[in-house]
């Protein structure tokens, strides 16, 4: 349930529950606020306490974990959290954590606030079923949003999921857009330059920034130190793999997302360049003096990673963080999305997700248990000799002849 914050930001009062026939009373949450028009962008910058202000239309899944992870008290967001397309989840799990989510009817807010402004947001109780929160700075009332509180947000979902018809009608719209426009990608016609990485005959792991990629990563763990495959980030792909303490082989994306660390990691990096001819990520990486490779091709940077895999050779390959079924597809509310969805029916039959291979495979054995097994039969045979008289005159007998023959050797 939505729990509100006192007047200093990190201490908690008495939560208020929303439900049917429950007014909201009045809160006012206190922080500095973040500013970031790109939400994953700006996660890396939160820390608890923060107020983040965005513009975020459709708050998806991903998104909202990680500001969920990184302890925001509220969320201002300058597009409609939920668009009513389609029956996004981010909104539902901020509101469930405890984070007063406020829509803004527009972006003003940007132009007036700077990066750590203090900022007080004030919610009001419902009038008509509907609360409203203003955005104050240093005692100036700068916004006026609506607040979607848990009910308001359930209900809505609710409302979206008998609508999922039209949802999947311009998802398949846009597939058949996609496989008309992107012909090359599907068969397979992209030139791809010669790349350090060896793919052949190996498993390959691509790694997304996406839902549940850390836990997946844990999970993978057995397959990585026993298989030991390739592994190409996506992105922000290749900070999560450094939390993780792994190294990416390859870097494929637009490089927007993935730190300067896993930049110089030593990672062969490839920007994807698409068919306009913009390259996001080439500037970036001359700026900072690192060698690259370009590939020119439609679709997303995970399109383009997967189809690298399969192209150069790879056996196996493991897809971590990806949306992997329909409603994660529809959730990321992205054109794009229906590139991808065409991408895995192209690899479909080496293409698994993580899950898949972490419930399917069986971890060899390491050394340690072996030697445990070992060491416990010698010290169980000892024992029996021990305690056995005859065994033990037996044992004795054989001891002396040892020493007789080694002494004779000697």
């Amino acid at each position: 349930m939505a729990a509100t914050r006192s007047s200093s930001a990190g201490s908690l009062q008495p939560a208020n529950v929303s439900v049917p026939g429950h007014e909201i009373p009045p809160a006012r949450i206190e922080g500095p606020v973040r500013p970031g028009r790109r939400t994953k962008l700006l996660v890396k910058h939160l820390i608890r306490g923060d107020i983040a202000l965005i513009d975020h239309l459709d708050i998806d899944r991903v998104s909202a974990e990680e500001l969920i992870a990184a302890g925001v008290e509220a969320v201002l967001n300058c597009s409609p959290s939920s668009g009513g397309t389609y029956p996004n989840l981010g909104p539902q799990l901020l509101v469930e954590a405890g984070i007063v989510l406020v829509d803004l009817p527009d972006a003003s807010l940007f132009d007036v606030l700077s990066d750590g402004d203090p900022v007080a947001v004030e919610v009001s109780p419902k009038v008509a079923g509907r609360a409203s929160a203003e955005v104050r700075c240093k005692g100036v009332a700068l916004a006026r949003g609506e607040v979607l509180d848990l009910e308001r947000v359930c209900a809505e979902t609710e409302a979206r999921r008998h609508e999922i018809g039209e949802a999947l009608e311009r998802f398949a719209h846009n597939t058949i857009e996609h496989m008309r426009e992107e012909r090359e990608l599907l068969a397979g016609r992209i030139q791809l330059p010669r790349f350090t990485t060896d793919f052949r005959d190996r498993s390959t792991l691509v790694v997304v920034r996406g839902v549940g990629h850390q836990r997946d990563l844990r999970a993978l763990r057995p397959f990585i130190r026993d298989m030991r495959p390739l592994i190409v980030a996506v992105d922000g792909g290749a900070d999560a793999l450094l939390d993780e303490g792994l190294t990416p082989n390859m870097i494929v994306g637009d490089m927007d997302s993935a730190g300067a660390a896993a930049l110089r990691c030593g990672a062969e990096l490839v920007v994807h360049s698409y068919p306009d001819g913009r390259a996001p990520g080439r500037h970036r990486l001359e700026e900072m003096g690192l060698a690259f490779k370009l590939v020119p091709a439609p679709g997303t940077s995970q399109d383009v990673a997967m189809l690298i895999a399969a192209e150069k050779g790879a056996r196996l390959i493991v897809s971590v963080g990806s949306q992997f079924n329909l409603v994660e597809f529809l959730d990321r509310n992205r054109k794009g999305m229906s590139s991808t969805f065409l991408t895995r029916l192209r690899i479909g039959e080496i293409l698994v997700d993580a899950k898949g291979v972490s419930r399917l495979y069986q971890p060899r054995p390491g050394l340690t248990p072996l030697l445990v097994v070992i060491a416990a039969g010698l010290i169980a045979m000892i024992a029996v000799v021990g305690l056995t008289p005859a065994l033990r005159d037996v044992a004795e007998l054989l001891w002396l002849k040892l020493q007789t023959l080694f002494g004779a050797g000697g």
